[in-house]
């Protein structure tokens, strides 16, 4: 074995670089987009040969790179982001690290044009040798950038058989250029591919031009079923489209999180998001989003992997609360009338309720100790003009709600009858409602437990016998950090030595035999994510159950009052479209979807 030292040769350090940074072309268009987007363009085209491992060419109408730095620009470890230390600790480009182009140059063979001035000449240089030394020359290029990338592994044949099929690189270029479309809309974009045009953005200067760019990339189901929202707090700022629970996908093929719009991939922000859709969507499916987070650069590192993929948040713990708090305050805040009907992997479930159901896996609920029904809050403000109005609807099949100009028709419309001691059927002024009344009032059930529970605080049942709990050194510091936290979620706990915690207190709902457990899991998240929401997800648990008990019993006779009464709860009831499962608990056929049931109008 030779213990000798050498110093490796540029094209070598290059090369092992450009594992990090460059896996596949959809790298290499990643890195040149973020150059462009660097250089404030205006307009990209993307021209691809068989799928990006032939030629990838990226041309853009940026401010372009002077004559005396282009050579400088293909060395390693050469950028116009940042200058000295201090830039590091609040970045503000999507690029930083000058390590691309001379990655991408070492495995390619790379041609780099530019024009920084508004005469049509340029220079071009490129890199030759094992030395990569740069070849300067004159060409005729407007004010910006072109790149081109041609044979991509070339003198690397290892690298090039992980290729996969042109299809499925193209596929991976495509996502990198949906993702640059959300972050820069006002950007516009043209992917040309083997000589055909096969995606164009255009910039979008309206609200309405935004909602179409959203539409091309999710698709228009999703933005028919989404929620725009916007919240500022302190210096963070997050807004952006998350799906309704009615939109679910069986995978989290369509969830899109940015930061400073940067596209990034973080734990933290993708825990807040699941916790604020928790309680209303069912068991294995997962919503889509395009959420965008504006944050002080000093307040996040994103200097933490080549790929710049992963950040790391100053206050992980802030950012998490303030994902979670928003994400579950718009959703509560969805009523029925904002809701339009089921949506399953992009479908519409109208007349496919069915399909919703179907699509789902199977769901054994636990079994039901019905009590008496409770009376309903709404009974009150059903007991007159509605019933009467009904009692004529009834009688006459053939009236019309839409008929009634004068009457006032809330968004789920007045219920006509009963099916099998199960569902509701009402009429609204679009068509026919469907409602599973065992699971709209276990969900107003639950949300009026949930309120009381918060109005009155949680109780502490004190433990006559602590339990004592061996925890490292590193758990045990959190818990001294963490502690006012955890007395508001009930437990009371105090550090016995460097490496233990005696807990002396637990939530009353959740009695003592899942303490220790509990406290585990409790320490455990704060850990991993700066916060954690064990505490209410266990006692939503509970809550959930005694909802589920305590909920009108099946084939339980109701009168249209009573009916009605629950109809009106629904429609002032956070989260009313799910029950406390995730399972929808009504849904819409319009007229014209029953028209067509029958051939109507045909």
């Amino acid at each position: 074995m030779n213990n000798r030292i050498y110093a490796l040769t540029n094209r070598l350090a290059n090369q092992i670089a450009a594992g990090e940074v460059v896996e596949r072309p959809a790298s290499v268009v990643k890195e040149l987009l973020e150059n462009a987007l660097d250089a404030q363009a205006q307009s990209i085209d993307i021209t691809l040969e068989a799928g990006g491992s032939q030629l990838i060419r990226i041309r853009d109408d940026g401010s372009g790179i002077i004559k005396e730095d282009l050579e400088l620009a293909l060395a390693r470890h050469a950028t116009s982001k940042i200058v000295d230390q201090e830039d590091l600790q609040g970045i503000t480009t999507l690029g930083f690290r000058g390590e691309a182009l001379a990655s991408i140059a070492s495995v390619s063979r790379l041609v780099l044009t530019s024009n920084a001035t508004d005469s049509k000449s340029g220079w071009s240089v490129r890199s030759a040798g094992e030395s990569m030394h740069s070849l300067l020359e004159p060409a005729a290029h407007r004010r910006g950038t072109s790149v081109e990338v041609r044979d991509l592994f070339f003198n690397t044949p290892a690298r090039k058989k992980f290729l996969r099929t042109e299809r499925t690189e193209l596929q991976r270029i495509e996502d990198i250029i949906r993702k640059v479309s959300l972050s820069h809309s006002n950007v516009s974009m043209t992917l040309t591919h083997n000589g055909r045009v096969i995606r164009q953005f255009r910039a979008a200067e309206t609200d309405l031009d935004e909602k179409r760019r959203i539409a091309m990339v999710f698709g228009q189901p999703f933005v028919d079923q989404a929620l725009y929202f916007e919240e500022t707090r302190l210096d963070m700022t997050l807004r952006g489209w998350i799906s309704l629970p009615t939109y679910s996908r069986s995978q989290a093929d369509q969830q899109y999180f940015f930061v400073n719009a940067r596209t990034i991939r973080d734990k933290v922000a993708s825990h807040a998001v699941r916790q604020g859709y928790s309680d209303v969507l069912y068991h294995g499916r997962h919503p889509a989003y395009a959420i965008f987070l504006e944050v002080d650069p000093a307040r996040v590192d994103v200097n933490v992997h080549p790929t710049k993929h992963e950040v790391r948040f100053r206050d992980s713990r802030g950012v998490h609360d303030f994902i979670y708090r928003t994400i579950n305050r718009v959703l509560a805040s969805v009523r029925p009338d904002e809701v339009k009907g089921h949506i399953v992997d992009g479908q519409f479930g109208g007349g496919s309720a069915g399909e919703f159901a179907e699509s789902l896996p199977s769901f054994n609920q636990r079994p039901i100790n019905f009590g008496s029904a409770s009376g309903f809050s709404s009974l009150s403000q059903t007991a007159g003009g509605p019933k009467s109005w009904m009692a004529m609807a009834v009688q006459d099949p053939g009236s019309n709600l839409g008929a009634e100009e004068d009457q006032v028709i809330p968004p789920l419309g007045f219920a006509v009858a009963q099916l099998h001691g199960v569902y509701i059927i009402a009429q609204n002024r679009a068509g026919l409602i469907v409602v599973d009344m065992h699971a709209a009032h276990e969900r107003i059930t639950y949300e009026q437990l949930k309120q009381s529970i918060e109005k009155e605080g949680l109780k502490i049942q004190p433990l006559l016998v602590p339990i004592s709990v061996v925890m490292s050194d590193k758990e045990v510091q959190i818990v001294e950090q963490m502690n006012a936290d955890l007395a508001g979620l009930g437990l009371q706990v105090e550090p016995a030595s460097a490496e233990s915690i005696v807990i002396r207190g637990v939530p009353a709902l959740l009695g003592r035999s899942s303490a220790e457990q509990l406290l585990r899991d409790v320490v455990a998240d704060m850990l991993e994510y700066g916060s954690s929401a064990r505490m209410e997800e266990n006692r939503d648990e509970v809550l959930s159950t005694m909802a589920c008990h305590g909920s009108i019993r099946a084939n339980r006779k109701l009168t249209l009052d009573e009916m009605n009464a629950l109809l009106r709860d629904m429609e002032e009831t956070e989260r009313s479209g799910q029950c406390n499962h995730g399972r929808p608990t009504w849904f819409q056929l319009s007229l014209g979807e029953l028209d067509s049931l029958f051939m109507r109008g045909r």
